[in-house]
C-alpha cells in the first residue's frame, strides 16, 4: 500500500514538472519527425533502397512552377476552345451580334452574294444580253424569281440597263416593278438610278423627282452623283433649267462632292441658251471646288465655240486644259479626240492621241481603251487610208515606259466590220484569225458580220463555216438573224447542213426559238425532205417549244398529200412526251418494272432519257419555262414569255 502511494505521487509530479506545448516546440517535433520518416526521401538521413512511390494527386490549382502553371493555362484555353463553357449554351446568355430592328429597311445585295447558283444564272443572262436576245434574257430573270436560285440585284440592273440601252423604255420601267415592287427584292442605287435615267429619256421628269425623293425618305443609302447627272440633264431637256440649278445645290448642300459631269449638263444648258456669262460663272465655281476636274467641260465649251465659228477660242479653251497638264482618263481624251476630228483639227487629234500611247502604262495609268483606237481607226477608213488603218489599229507608244494596248473583243469587232463594210473580207478574215489565236473569244456581233459578209459576197459555204463554229462555241443565236441564216441556207440547198445544226442547238440551253424550227420545217417540206422536216417535228415536241397552228396545218397539209396523214398524226400527239399516270395497285402489291419500249418512236425517247428530259418532265435543275404561257405576275404587259428557253437554275 505505502508502495503503490509512492509511485503515484512521482508520477503526478513528473506531470507537474513536464513543460508546456509551445508553438516553437511543436514545429521542431514535427520538422523531427518529418526527417525521421522513412516516406521522407533524404539519403543522409534516412539512406534506403528507392521504392516505387504513389502517383501524385492531381494539382488544381498549385503549381510548382510558372511553367507548369503556363502549361495548365494553355491546357485550360484548349478545352474552352473545344467545349465552351456552360453559361455560353444558355438561352438567356446576351448573343454576340446585336438584335437586328426589325423595322429597320432591309440592304440590297452585296457582292458577296454573287456566288455559286446565282453567279451562274447572272453569266447566263449576260450571255443572253451579249447575242441581243432580250426577251430571253428578261424570262430566264423573271422565272428565276419563283425558284430558290432568286436573282440577285445586280442581274436584275444588267436586264434593266440592256432594256434602256435599246429603247425599251416601258419594259424596263416594268422590269423595275417587278424585280423590286411585286418580288420583294431589294434595289440599290444603281436600281434607281436606271429607273430615273428611262423616266427622264422618256420626258416624265416629275415622276424621275419622285423616284428620287423616294431614295431619300425610303432608301438605306444615299443618292450618288449619277442620280443627280440624270436628273439635270432631264430638267435640262425639258427646260427647266432654273430647276436643274437648284438640283445641284441641293448635291452641294447634301455633302456631296463637286461632280464634273453635274457642272457640265448645266453648263452645256446655258450655252445653248446663249448665256456664255452663267456658264463661265459655273465653270469658274467647278475649278475653285475642285482642283483637279474632268476635261469633259473644256470639250463642251469647244464644241460651242465651234459651232459658233470660233476656232481661236475653241483652241484656247482646248490649250488652257493642256495647260494644267492634268491625267485625263480615255473617256475624257475620246471626247476631245471626237470633238477635234469633227471640226477637222486632224493634226491635234493625231497628236493627242500619240500623247495618249505614250502615257499608256497599266496598271497605273490607263490612258487609252478600244474606243480610242476605234475613234482613230475610223477616221483613216473614213479617208480611205487602208493601210494607215492598220498600222494605227497597232501604234503603240514612243516614251520609255509606256506599254502597248493588249486589244480586246470590242477593238477587233470594230476593224472587222469597217473591212467588212468595204468588201475586204480577206483582211476582215485576217484580223479575225488573229483574234483567235491570241485566245480571244469572238463574240455574237462578229459571227454576225461574218456571216453577213460571207452571205452577201454568196460565200455560202464559208458562211456555214462561221455559223457552225458560232453555234459550238455555244453562243446565243437570236430568232431574226436566225431566220434569215438558215433561209439562206434553205435556198442555196443546204437543207441536211441547216437541220443538222437546227438539231445541235437543240442539245443546249436554252434551245432555239420557235421561230427558226418554223423555218427549217418548211424548207425541208418544199425540198421534199419529209423524213428529216418529221424528225425536226419530233424535237420540237420533245423539247416542248410549241408547233404553231400555222405550222401544223401546214406539215398536215404536206404530209396528207404523199399519205402520211398517221405518221404526222403520231408526232403532233402531245401525250407521247407525258408520263403516264400511274395506275392504282393494291395493298401489299409489289411496284411493276418499267416497261421496254415497244417501237421505235418510243426507243428514241428511252435512249434519251438520259440525256435529254421529256417534255413533261422538266430537267433536274433546270425547269423547262418552254410551252407554258405563266399568267402570273411574272408576264409583263406587251411581252409575251419566250416559248423556246429554259430556266437552267438550281431548285
Amino acid at each position: 500500500m505505502p508502495l503503490f502511494r509512492l509511485s503515484l505521487f512521482r508520477s503526478l509530479h513528473y506531470r507537474h514538472q513536464r513543460p508546456k506545448a509551445t508553438p516553437t516546440l511543436l514545429l521542431s517535433r514535427l520538422l523531427h519527425n518529418v526527417a525521421l520518416n522513412p516516406a521522407f526521401e533524404n539519403p543522409i538521413q534516412n539512406p534506403q533502397t528507392p521504392s516505387p512511390s504513389p502517383p501524385p494527386l492531381p494539382r488544381s490549382y498549385g503549381f510548382t512552377s510558372a511553367e507548369e502553371a503556363a502549361a495548365e493555362r494553355r491546357r485550360r484555353k484548349r478545352r474552352l476552345r473545344i467545349e465552351p463553357p456552360i453559361h455560353a449554351l444558355r438561352a438567356s446568355a446576351p448573343s454576340a451580334s446585336p438584335t437586328r430592328d426589325p423595322n429597320a429597311p432591309r440592304l440590297p445585295d452585296s457582292t458577296s452574294a454573287l456566288v455559286g447558283h446565282r453567279l451562274n444564272l447572272h453569266n447566263r443572262v449576260q450571255s443572253l444580253i451579249r447575242a441581243s436576245d432580250l426577251d430571253a434574257a428578261s424570262l430566264l430573270a423573271r422565272s428565276s424569281v419563283f425558284f430558290s436560285t432568286r436573282p440577285t440585284v445586280f442581274t436584275c440592273n444588267a436586264i434593266i440597263a440592256a432594256m434602256y440601252r435599246n429603247k425599251r423604255f416601258n419594259e424596263a420601267i416594268a422590269l423595275f416593278h417587278f424585280f423590286f415592287k411585286q418580288s420583294d427584292l431589294v434595289p440599290n442605287v444603281v436600281s434607281y438610278n436606271n429607273l430615273i435615267n428611262t423616266h427622264c429619256d422618256r420626258g416624265e421628269v416629275d415622276t424621275a423627282i419622285q423616284v428620287y425623293r423616294e431614295i431619300l425618305e425610303m432608301a438605306p443609302f444615299n443618292p450618288s452623283p449619277v442620280t443627280y447627272r440624270h436628273l439635270t440633264k432631264g430638267l435640262i431637256d425639258a427646260g427647266r433649267i432654273g430647276e436643274a440649278v437648284d438640283m445641284l445645290r441641293e448635291m452641294l448642300n447634301k455633302g456631296h462632292g463637286a461632280d464634273s459631269l453635274v457642272f457640265n449638263n448645266l453648263i452645256s444648258g446655258f450655252l445653248n441658251l446663249g448665256n456664255l456669262n452663267k456658264a463661265n460663272e459655273l465653270f469658274d465655281e467647278l475649278k475653285e471646288r475642285c482642283l483637279v476636274y474632268d476635261g469633259v467641260v473644256n470639250a463642251t465649251f469647244m464644241e460651242w465655240w465651234f459651232n459658233q465659228g470660233k476656232d481661236k477660242e475653241a483652241m484656247d479653251s482646248y490649250k488652257s486644259l493642256l495647260d494644267r497638264k492634268f491625267k485625263m482618263p480615255a473617256p475624257t481624251c475620246n471626247t476631245l479626240l471626237e470633238v477635234l476630228l469633227k471640226h477637222g483639227k486632224t493634226k491635234e487629234a493625231w497628236a493627242l492621241f500619240e500623247d495618249m500611247l505614250d502615257n499608256h502604262t497599266p496598271p497605273n495609268t490607263q490612258a487609252v481603251n478600244s474606243d480610242t483606237f476605234n475613234i482613230m481607226v475610223n477616221e483613216c477608213f473614213k479617208l480611205g487610208n487602208f493601210e494607215e488603218a492598220i498600222k494605227t489599229f497597232k501604234k503603240v507608244g514612243t516614251k520609255p515606259g509606256s506599254k502597248p494596248f493588249a486589244m480586246d473583243v470590242a477593238g477587233y469587232n470594230n476593224i472587222v466590220t469597217r473591212f467588212c463594210e468595204h468588201g475586204m473580207l480577206s483582211e476582215a478574215e485576217r484580223f479575225f484569225q488573229e483574234l483567235c489565236g491570241k485566245s480571244l473569244t469572238p463574240d455574237v456581233p462578229m459571227y454576225r458580220t461574218m456571216i453577213d459578209a460571207y452571205l452577201k459576197a454568196e460565200r455560202v459555204d464559208d458562211a456555214l463555216q462561221s455559223f457552225t463554229k458560232m453555234v459550238e462555241t455555244g453562243l446565243r443565236v437570236v430568232a431574226s438573224f436566225g431566220t434569215r441564216v438558215f433561209s439562206e441556207f434553205l435556198k442555196n440547198g443546204k437543207n441536211m447542213e441547216a437541220a443538222s445544226l437546227l438539231t445541235k442547238m437543240g442539245e443546249k440551253d436554252p434551245k432555239p426559238d420557235a421561230a427558226l424550227y418554223d423555218v427549217v420545217v418548211r424548207g425541208l417540206c418544199d425540198a421534199d425532205e419529209l423524213d428529216k422536216s418529221l424528225d425536226i417535228l419530233d424535237q420540237m415536241m420533245k423539247y416542248s417549244i410549241g408547233v404553231t397552228p400555222a405550222l401544223q396545218e401546214f406539215v398536215r397539209g404536206a404530209f396528207g398529200n404523199v399519205g402520211r396523214n398517221e405518221e404526222i398524226d403520231r408526232v403532233l400527239n402531245e401525250n407521247r412526251w407525258r408520263f403516264p399516270r400511274p395506275q392504282p395497285r393494291a395493298f401489299g402489291q409489289p411496284p411493276q418494272p418499267p416497261r421496254p419500249p415497244s417501237g421505235p418512236a418510243e426507243m428514241a425517247g428511252w435512249q434519251s432519257s438520259g440525256s435529254h428530259r421529256m417534255a413533261g418532265q422538266p430537267p433536274s435543275g433546270f425547269p423547262q419555262m418552254g410551252g407554258q404561257q405563266y399568267s402570273g405576275p411574272s408576264q409583263m404587259t406587251g411581252q409575251q414569255p419566250f416559248g423556246s428557253s429554259y430556266f437552267s437554275g438550281e431548285q
